[in-house]
């Protein structure tokens, strides 16, 4: 019979989003909770230094806590900290990335920046992706549960933008009734930075045919913009409408296109912010030699190309780097060039060039081989854009190890409601 644990105390929100707690010597892990809390919770996993356990009840609240003002929090795995007034979501996401990089030793406490909130808390995503899920109660259309891979079905989401909740209200409104409907298996919505909506469906191969008609003809009727793709095979098809996407960054505006399945931040104002601290602290002089790794559509590397003497923007997927050359194309910006493919091949095929600045923005999982190929190129500057502290500060060694010193790294909320913080981090070179 599992362990039950009373009267636990929270002290402290970790890395993960998850309340902290110690019995017997043990640290115990708990979601869903607040500092100050005392709770009784039940053990799901029982290590010799640590367990994780389950909320069973509330018993005294902390002063901490809010109602959160979602039916759906707790069950629903898309957020975590609804409970949290966003002064104490800020405040904990500052103090665990500042825990994180000090503890590295790679960082010095005063390089470290107090976070940058986001201006609106709620209904800030311009893109999100839900799962779907068919059974004898009809279809579900939601984020995972906490936890595990069943569904939660939700008719509204508080983080979506208005655009998006209305297409979601009117997918499941038409989806159910659609021949072959059980074969989706995600949902991905994106609005532009104009209100514009695209629709994709990524459906299992053997309803692939019998779906695109009727989505096609449901985006006709509300006037969407439509894509389907079959699960693990192919490429994405528009079906109905565009299915490149417009965000717009920088001063003088850059408008940016984006297609389906390309890379681009579900904070919009977010992103304008992170640019503009980006090229603050960069202070570029017009002469500068410019690496942008994972560059995506050109959303760093376009501002960048504008105030420095030449960039090299790198990308694997095809799709984006074919989006990123019209980009600048449509933007008149002359000094990129662009090119589809992995990162670790160019740095091989440019080592000894003299470069003044790398910038990159590797995925969640960071890319330690990268990191380590990027001391053969010995630029003067880099800068690591990450969305996970853990893995910036393993990136950060081979770093700090080859040469390197930080000199700023700045965190950002571009998720409310979440325990996730995106950073920005820039080292140089030590003088010798």
């Amino acid at each position: 019979m599992a362990e039950i644990i009373r009267n636990l105390e929270i002290t402290s929100l970790v890395h993960g989003g998850r309340g902290i707690g110690r019995h017997e010597g043990k640290a115990v892990f708990v979601p869903l909770v607040a500092p100050g809390d005392r709770i009784d919770c039940r053990v799901v996993k029982s290590k010799k230094r640590f367990a994780e356990a389950e909320l069973i009840e509330i018993l005294v609240p902390s002063p901490f806590r809010r109602e959160p003002p979602c039916a759906f929090f707790g069950a629903c795995g898309g957020c975590q900290w609804q409970h949290l007034p966003y002064p104490e979501q800020l405040r904990w996401k500052g103090q665990n990335f500042y825990d994180q990089l000090v503890r590295s030793k790679m960082v010095q406490a005063g390089c470290i920046k107090p976070i940058v909130a986001a201006p609106e808390e709620w209904r800030y995503r311009n893109r999100v992706q839900l799962k779907t899920h068919f059974s004898a109660d009809g279809l579900a259309i939601g984020f995972y549960r906490h936890g595990s891979h069943s569904v939660v079905d939700i008719d509204h989401c508080l983080l979506v933008a208005p655009p998006l909740q209305k297409v979601l209200s009117l997918l499941r409104e038409n989806l159910q009734g659609m021949d072959n409907a059980e074969s989706v298996e995600q949902v991905d919505l994106a609005c532009g930075d104009d209100g514009k909506v695209r629709l994709l469906l990524y459906v299992r191969p053997e309803g692939y045919e019998a779906l695109r008609g009727q989505l096609q003809s449901f985006a006709a009727r509300y006037s969407l913009n439509a894509c389907i793709k079959a699960v693990e095979q192919g490429s994405v098809e528009i079906v109905q409408g565009e299915g490149e996407l417009t965000v717009t960054i920088d001063q003088p505006a850059l408008a940016l296109r984006y297609g389906p399945g390309g890379f681009v931040q579900v904070n919009s104002s977010q992103n304008r912010a992170m640019i503009s601290n980006m090229l603050e602290l960069l202070d570029l002089k017009g002469n500068e030699k410019v690496f942008d790794l994972f560059c995506g559509m050109g959303n760093f590397s376009l501002p960048l190309a504008r105030r420095a003497g030449h960039v090299v923007g790198i990308e694997d997927y095809v799709p984006s780097i074919d989006m990123a050359r019209l980009n600048a194309e449509a933007n008149q910006v002359r000094n990129v060039e662009f090119f589809a493919a992995d990162a670790s091949v160019i740095i091989d095929r440019f080592k000894g060039e003299n470069l003044d600045l790398v910038v990159l923005d590797p995925p969640r999982t960071g890319n330690y081989e990268v990191v380590n190929q990027l001391l053969q190129l010995k630029p003067e500057r880099v800068l690591y854009v990450s969305c996970d502290p853990a893995t910036l500060a393993r990136d950060l060694v081979p770093l700090v190890s080859g040469g390197y010193e930080v000199i700023s790294s700045q965190p950002f909320d571009l998720f409310p409601q979440t325990w996730h913080i995106e950073s920005m981090t820039l080292l140089q070179k030590v003088p010798h």
